[in-house]
């Protein structure tokens, strides 16, 4: 037999309180008391019950902007980003889980806050590339070559890439109701890949399906959304597929060699340069992002 609703609650979410509105959105006491469990998990110091209430507020602004730009984060990719989580801290997810729980955080709660961050992460780059019309400065040929004579004469090597797109296509009107059965559809396809030879083979008879040779690529220009995924991937293999705006899609590894020559080091020397700014850049990007969403919303404090 079913509990009754309060029965089925933990006791801290029974006694929740309303202490924001945010956008007609609330957030409650419970909110507030699991992102200070998880500020304290973090060895942060301060008032964290004052901190936690602004990060609630702050996640809501964000959660709305993403959901503006149509933004979507599914659960397979928080529920990777929280297996890779506990990996590099050396814990198995049921661990990890536990923790969470005796912490007071619990692991829906540390859930919700990684879909937050890799939707914001995503408005933010769309942000900046706004900002920078996509241009960053160079580093010249003189600079290049001064910097290799600085270490030993040595160029640096990069991977290069072959690669190639797959993508299940699903319009925006139909997401509800074809996402799934185009998302087992694509794993089926590439679970046969072997290579970028025989994809269009494939792929024929299928409805919707797109095959895009993207041509050679280095590891350093791969969006930051699909790197670790390629990066994993062995050649002649295809990346987990994932749900994106397009539909469902996942990239096959061609071929990928390790090259050095002039251009590779200008590439790599320009990274490093971009490297060093774009932290701060970032940083006071997300700044004033969030001060305009504060300065639109109608926050209400209980």
């Amino acid at each position: 037999m079913a509990l009754p609703l309060a029965a089925a609650m933990p006791a801290a979410a029974q006694e929740s309180q309303i202490r924001y509105v945010v956008n007609g959105t609330p957030v409650t006491s419970y909110d507030i008391q699991r992102r200070a469990a998880f500020l304290k998990l973090q060895r942060k110091q301060g008032n964290l019950n004052q901190a936690a209430g602004d990060e609630m507020v702050e996640q809501v602004l964000k959660n709305a902007e993403v959901a503006r730009l149509r933004i979507n984060i599914t659960d397979q990719q928080v529920d990777d980003a929280y297996g890779r989580f506990a990996k590099n801290n050396k814990m198995t997810v049921a661990q990890l889980d536990g923790v969470m729980n005796q912490s007071g955080v619990t692991k829906e709660h540390f859930k919700q806050y990684i879909k937050a961050q890799m939707g914001w992460n995503q408005a933010l780059g769309a942000r900046m590339r706004s900002k920078n019309g996509g241009g960053t400065g160079r580093v010249t040929e003189q600079e290049a070559v001064r910097r290799m004579l600085d270490n030993g004469g040595n160029k640096p090597s990069a991977t290069q890439y072959t690669l190639q797109q797959v993508i299940f296509v699903v319009p925006q009107s139909e997401r509800a109701a074809k996402l799934g059965v185009r998302k087992r559809e694509a794993d089926a396809l590439r679970q046969r890949v072997q290579g970028c030879d025989s994809t269009r083979q494939f792929a024929k008879g299928l409805i919707d399906v797109t095959v895009r040779d993207l041509g050679k690529v280095f590891a350093q220009q791969l969006p930051a959304d699909w790197s670790d995924a390629i990066k994993a991937a062995r050649e002649g293999t295809a990346t987990p597929s994932r749900e994106t705006e397009r539909g469902v899609e996942f990239i096959t590894i061609c071929s990928s060699r390790e090259v050095s020559d002039d251009r590779v080091a200008q590439m790599v020397f320009q990274n490093e340069q971009n490297g060093k700014s774009q932290d701060a850049q970032v940083d006071a990007l997300n700044k004033t992002y969030v001060e305009e969403l504060r300065k639109r919303a109608k926050i209400a404090q209980r």
